[in-house]
């Protein structure tokens, strides 16, 4: 009898990793700076609505991102993507520079 109770308890095969993970946020956005070694930081410009007045306005933030390859410079168009930690600040790292 016990026997068959863990039977019909097996597991499912482990799912691929590509599943299991969650999708990664991603920012686009011009650097302000890339006086830092493999470092840049990059500002992006969300345009939302103002929570009482309901007119567009646009909300600049700051991300500091890994740029492996010192390949940005300030005034490009970069593409980002979140990461773990690498740092006390850097939680994104440069995916690809869109315009130079």
């Amino acid at each position: 009898m016990a026997e068959q109770n863990q039977r019909s308890i097996a597991q499912p095969p482990p799912l691929p990793a590509s599943v299991t993970r969650g999708s990664r946020k991603t920012r686009t956005g011009e650097v302000i700076s890339s006086a830092m070694n493999k470092t840049i930081v990059v500002k992006t410009v969300t345009r939302v609505p103002h929570p009482k007045f309901g007119k567009i306005v646009n909300q600049m933030k700051k991300f500091y991102a890994h740029d492996e390859e010192n390949k940005a410079k300030t005034g490009d168009t970069v593409r980002i993507m979140e990461t773990r930690p690498l740092s006390k600040l850097k939680r994104w790292r440069l995916m690809e520079v869109v315009q130079k």
